[in-house]
């Protein structure tokens, strides 16, 4: 319970391993049911703590790294869980052992990891992160050493995203492969495919995970609940020692 999907690779001296989270099994109640992890979207902080510390166990880490989300493209360098967490919408690490993570509701989490370089990030992207360019801003970022592995997890889907034509011209000017049209023929923003065909141009194929989260009830939607949670794509590096991973 909790968990939409994970998984798990290795190169070299390291590993990395990601999950992405749906609602199912935490604390939460009401809007928020059941595994909230956001923390200021109107939960009970004691609830969103027990979920946030749940899902940490997921990957057997003590906590979670988290960066206040912007909808821009700065990115956070993190080597501990931050105090007070800076405003950013990519986050990378080069610590083993730290779980790093970003929450989304309709919007794309996207999971990297550079093992070659020992570095993994983690990317929120919304149409104005896909306008920015934030996964391109992570990988500037990350200067990766060898081949990027990348895992874009669920969002609304475009048959389901409507906007105005203005903000899907806006994000084709950037992203053509982003623009498209909702099953009424309405204009519509495929903020996925946007972000796939940015990895392309960076010579990186992105793993699809999950589905749309408007459509699917085990997973938390802005869109169509307006007061709801928030799932998150987390992921966390490892050294390997003589066949044995550490922290």
């Amino acid at each position: 319970m909790g968990v939409l999907a994970r998984g798990r690779v290795a190169h070299g001296r390291r590993s990395a391993e990601w999950v992405f989270t749906d609602r199912l099994g935490g604390a939460s109640s009401g809007p928020y049911s059941e595994l909230n992890l956001g923390g200021s979207v109107g939960d009970d902080p004691a609830c969103v703590a027990d979920n946030r510390r749940a899902v940490a166990a997921m990957v057997e880490c003590t906590g979670l790294a988290l960066v206040r989300q912007v909808h821009g493209r700065d990115v956070a360098l993190l080597r501990a869980i931050p105090d007070e967490p800076p405003a950013a919408d990519a986050v990378i690490t080069d610590q083993a052992g730290l779980a790093i993570a970003v929450q989304v509701a309709d919007c794309v989490p996207v999971l990297l990891a550079d093992l070659a370089g020992g570095r993994v990030a983690a990317v929120h992207a919304g149409w104005r992160g896909v306008v920015a360019d934030v996964v391109g801003a992570a990988l500037e970022q990350m200067a990766p050493a060898g081949q990027v592995q990348a895992w874009v997890g669920p969002a609304i889907c475009p048959s389901c995203y409507e906007v105005s034509a203005q903000v899907r011209d806006e994000v084709a000017d950037q992203v053509p492969e982003a623009a498209a049209w909702t099953r009424a023929g309405t204009p519509a923003v495929d903020v996925r495919g946007g972000v796939l065909a940015q990895l392309r141009r960076h010579g990186i194929e992105g793993e699809l995970i999950g589905g749309c989260t408007f459509e699917d009830p085990h997973l938390f939607s802005y869109r169509r609940d307006t007061t709801t949670g928030r799932q998150a794509g987390v992921i966390v590096m490892r050294e390997i020692v003589m066949g044995e991973e550490t922290s």
